[in-house]
């Protein structure tokens, strides 16, 4: 045994990030996924990226430890070797627009009749009713639209700013592996299959409110609001680089002005509790930074470490693989993919040690299992070749 999953069987249908990141994970923990994908091009995801071997980085990582086949499922006789999967299946993940599965016949309540004990996985941007419905989303359509992009509006000018990542794709994936791990401990309880409805805005907003929303969260009158912690989070110039640094508490702030050899601001009754900084965290970032400004990134690094202040050199991405902390942890991992090449990616975050989480087999070419998972199912090679003649099968 591998991976607390391992015996674990998914079928999964989704693509791009969200579906695909969430298998991903537990593929990691050791369940054998079988990634299904249209025949033509497969996964959109393949094409996202730089490309290495006719590969995306993207696909490479996001598709690690997963088998593929292509089967059209617009063909009778391809969504029977699907329901045939699903006969013998734990998971099925699915991130269609919403009406598009069921249209296709692979609603929930004729999976779970052919398979009760299935967990299915039904993923959407806005959910399958209500006014957003239909809309084709991606990542900064949610961000836009679960205030995300709000708060982080330019301090200056209130100008919305969209995060540089697909971060709401990401919280979508880790809210599924959750999820569906949750799923199967109750099922191993004795509750049987079941369907889990999650969509894109709702894991948004649940990742976001304990603080983007908490002057939103209570909802007595004349209560008021208090000033955002994210005016703390600054990004600070050195003489050779940048830096970021935050203190929250009094012993924190204590610690700093000591670091820059700066005891007057701790008399300066503007920066005399949380409250005050916060409201005059404007003039307290500028003294701050005037200071920084001087110092080059490893001297300034060196005496907010010693007298224990939270910070870090702002690394760029090309300086990430070398960070002693990365190389420490191992968090990062290289192999070599047979069409890609050499590859870099961060190894499964969360560490077992009777049960061990791994970087799986490389992610699979489009179809590259086929045959082997249609053998499983008990089609000889004669039946192979004329399903695939017909384009039932790639």
């Amino acid at each position: 045994m591998t991976g607390p999953l391992a015996g674990t069987k998914i079928i999964d249908l989704s693509a791009i990030i969200a579906g695909p990141m969430a298998t991903q994970i537990l593929a990691d923990q050791g369940a054998q996924v079988i990634k299904v994908e249209p025949l033509g091009l497969g996964d959109l995801a393949r094409y996202l990226g730089p490309m290495s071997g006719g590969i995306s980085a993207m696909f490479a990582v996001t598709n690690r430890g997963k088998r593929s086949i292509a089967l059209n499922l617009k063909d009778e006789k391809g969504k029977a070797i699907l329901l045939d999967l699903v006969r013998t299946a734990d998971v099925f993940v699915e991130n269609f627009r919403p009406g598009v599965i069921e249209r296709l016949g692979l609603g929930y309540d004729v999976l779970a009749g052919i398979n009760p004990k299935i967990t299915y996985v039904n993923m959407s941007g806005f959910g399958e009713t209500g006014p957003y419905a239909a809309q084709r989303v991606y990542d900064p359509v949610i961000q836009a639209v679960s205030g995300f992009a709000d708060s982080q509006s330019d301090p200056k000018t209130n100008e919305p700013r969209i995060i540089q990542s697909i971060v709401c794709d990401k919280v979508t994936a880790l809210t599924a592996a959750q999820a569906i791990t949750a799923a199967l401990l109750a099922a191993a309880k004795g509750a049987g299959g079941q369907l889990i409805t999650l969509n894109m805005l709702d894991a948004t907003l649940a990742f976001l409110w304990p603080d983007v929303f908490y002057n939103h969260t209570f909802l007595t009158p004349g209560i008021g609001t208090a000033p955002e912690f994210a005016k703390f989070y600054q990004v600070n110039p050195t003489n050779d680089g940048y830096l970021t640094l935050i203190t929250i508490s009094d012993e924190e702030f204590r610690s700093l002005a000591t670091a820059l050899g700066q005891e007057a601001l701790l008399k300066d009754p503007r920066f005399a509790t949380v409250a005050d900084r916060l409201k005059n965290v404007e003039i307290l970032d500028a003294e701050v930074a005037g200071i920084l400004a001087r110092l080059s990134t490893a001297e300034a690094v060196q005496r907010l470490r010693a007298n224990d202040v939270p910070n870090a050199r702002v690394n760029r991405r090309e300086d990430v693989p070398l960070d002693p902390q990365v190389r420490h942890n191992g968090a990062l991992e290289e192999s070599t993919h047979p069409a890609a090449g050499p590859m870099r990616q961060a190894r499964p975050a969360a560490q077992f040690t009777a049960t061990p989480s791994r970087v799986g087999s490389p992610a699979p070419a489009l179809g590259e299992h086929t045959d082997a998972i249609l053998g499983e199912l008990g089609r000889d090679a004669a039946a192979i070749k004329a399903l695939r003649a017909a384009k039932i099968v790639g």
